[in-house]
């Protein structure tokens, strides 16, 4: 049984590297989509039309905010 040892098998230090690569590769994918999808939407600004009709409980509130891009 202790001959199929290897420490650099995948199931050692190189799975360990791999596994790490990967999720930091992932981490940094995820932080650049969100960066970016977070750099659009920072100057993406609303105006909101008719103001006095605006009811505290309405579904119909949605249709008063308008986007100014």
């Amino acid at each position: 049984m202790n001959e199929n040892r290897s420490v650099f098998a995948l199931d050692g230090i190189t799975g360990m590297l791999i596994a790490t690569v990967l999720l930091l590769s992932i981490l940094v994918v995820l932080t650049t989509l969100g960066l970016g999808v977070q750099n659009a939407n920072a100057t993406n600004y609303y105006k909101i039309e008719n103001e006095k009709s605006i009811k505290m409980f309405s579904t119909e509130n949605a249709k008063h905010v308008v986007d100014v891009k």
